[in-house]
């Protein structure tokens, strides 16, 4: 599901930054966007409509041996966080709740496989701390993708003079967006 994140951002010049755990992805827009005039509904639209093209294009590319059996959907929503405080609040939630979803998850499974049943395995892990889990698995991320400045110096060949052209790149990095570092690193996400 990454590339279609990446996807979405070459496409969408105005999407700077990108969430991603299982099939749930946030899109954020540069403040100052005039993508569709603004309007939320037609970005919702055309976002899920181009993620979900990019899903069906790219399905053979990931599951050569398997055909796809039904066409897939997405839903999506648009929110205006009314600060970068509240929106980086916000991506931060979305990680704690995929750690806390992938710890429990992979604990799960990884009891299953090891015979318990579904039953034994739920009860084993019922009121057990982040700490007892740790100890059945290795802490994982979610993906983050996001634009990062890039500037290039040349030369003119007129008057020899240099000049410093300022571009995006695509960046994807399994990273904690929790922590005011990241931000601090990356503060072109929130211009």
């Amino acid at each position: 599901m990454n590339f279609c994140a990446v996807a979405v951002l070459e496409e969408f010049q105005d999407i700077v930054f990108s969430y991603g755990v299982s099939d749930e992805y946030s899109f954020v827009l540069k403040k100052d966007s005039q993508l569709y005039q603004r309007q939320a509904s037609k970005i919702v639209s055309a976002v899920v409509s181009f993620f979900s093209s990019v899903y069906v294009m790219k399905w053979k590319d990931v599951f050569q041996e398997k055909d796809l059996k039904y066409p897939p959907s997405f839903d999506g929503r648009a929110v205006c966080y009314p600060s970068n405080e509240i929106l980086q609040d916000y991506l931060a939630w979305r990680q704690v709740d995929c750690h806390i979803n992938n710890q429990y998850n992979t604990c799960f499974w990884s009891l299953v496989k090891l015979g318990k049943s579904k039953t034994e395995a739920q009860n084993y892990l019922k009121g057990t701390q982040a700490r007892e889990k740790n100890e059945l698995l290795l802490k994982e991320f979610g993906s983050s993708i996001f634009r990062v400045k890039t500037e290039n110096t040349g030369m003119l060949e007129s008057d020899a003079s240099s000049i410093v052209k300022t571009e995006t790149k695509i960046i994807r990095e399994y990273c904690n967006i929790i922590e005011q570092s990241f931000w601090e690193a990356h503060p072109s996400i929130l211009d």
